[in-house]
């Protein structure tokens, strides 16, 4: 922690007072061990907040907005950029990681970025727009749709927006699998049917007896675990989708048992990076808003913590050895 200038606004930026910022599950070990791309760098991405400066050449934002900020920066000319794919831009910037975020009292950013906090959404939920957005993008590469059975494989804050998503997409049966109690009790609350403690159950035979041997419609990997991906393949029905969105660090070698239901019973898997953020196909963050002020999203369940500032070094040594349950955790400046 310490005390640094307040940001200068240029031409097309706003200055944000933060209100709340969360940590993301790549923010520990960025932190902790592999650092940012460059050094001194302030690090959040998931935040919320009032403009307090507008730059001279911003339109359609004023002092006192309440806003929340897509973290991902794009260069707008690569050929991703020029059909609205944002999220596979080939030389993005990005909040926390590559430029100064949002773990301060102030930050500078891009007006293109922001979206303004529909009303009845307040700071808190802003602050969760992020992994809200990035669990329906996941949700929409699996084609959820009416009568689907889903199973959300890691119930993080982003797999306990899937649950809800899944939900609103019209599945008819969700199951949520993880290894700590805490996150199944609050997978139950928002809305999974099953929950699954793969420490004491093997969630593949959970799953098949639970679907009388022929596996689920669509499964969602967030875990980025080599063990949660290899069971995906198998709990699948035949032609069914697996979405990998967890971040992983491991090599996957997956089963013979695995790979036979793969080609045998011509499953689709595909990947699912960030979210989209733009006007076309789909702007998962408007949406994403939108369904958080009507209720059918709800933030409050998954934020477990909130913190000052000051406590941000010591609540990080404590993530990182993983003394204790966590879920979202907020800081409040």
């Amino acid at each position: 922690m310490e005390e640094v200038d307040i940001p200068e606004v240029q031409e097309y930026q706003v200055l944000v007072k933060v209100k709340a910022v969360g940590v993301c599950g790549s923010d520990p070990g960025r932190v902790m061990e592999k650092g940012t791309y460059s050094y001194p760098m302030t690090i959040g991405h998931e935040f919320s907040g009032e403009i307090v400066e507008v730059g001279p050449g911003v339109t359609g934002y004023k002092v006192g907005d309440p806003v929340t900020v897509v973290p991902l920066i794009p260069c707008r000319v690569c050929k991703y950029c020029r059909v609205g794919k944002y999220n596979l831009c080939d030389n993005y910037d990005y909040y926390g990681s590559r430029t100064d975020g949002a773990m301060a009292e102030y930050v500078v950013v891009e007006a293109t970025n922001l979206l303004k906090l529909p009303e009845g959404i307040n700071f808190e939920s802003g602050a969760c727009t992020d992994p809200v957005a990035i669990a329906l993008h996941a949700l929409r590469q699996a084609q959820v749709s009416t009568g689907d059975k889903v199973v959300i494989l890691g119930v993080g804050p982003i797999g306990l927006f899937a649950i809800q998503w899944a939900r609103v997409m019209g599945a008819t049966e969700v199951f949520a699998v993880d290894i700590f109690e805490e996150k199944l009790s609050i997978a139950r609350e928002v809305g999974a049917d099953y929950v699954v403690n793969a420490k004491m159950v093997d969630p593949v035979e959970f799953v098949l007896e639970k679907t009388e041997g022929e596996g689920v419609h669509k499964v969602i990997e967030i875990a980025g675990s080599k063990v949660t991906q290899e069971q995906s393949l198998r709990m699948v029905r035949k032609e069914g989708i697996v979405v990998f969105c967890g971040i992983s660090y491991d090599e996957l070698v997956i089963s013979k048992k695995a790979l036979d239901n793969l080609l045998r019973g011509e499953l689709r898997v595909i990947g699912a990076w960030n979210s989209l953020a733009s006007p076309f196909p789909v702007n998962e963050w408007e949406l994403a808003l939108r369904f958080m002020a009507s209720g059918h999203i709800k933030c409050e369940p998954v934020i477990s913590h909130r913190f000052t500032l000051d406590e941000a070094p010591d609540v990080f040594r404590r993530l990182w050895a993983r003394e204790e349950f966590f879920s979202k955790v907020l800081f409040l400046p």
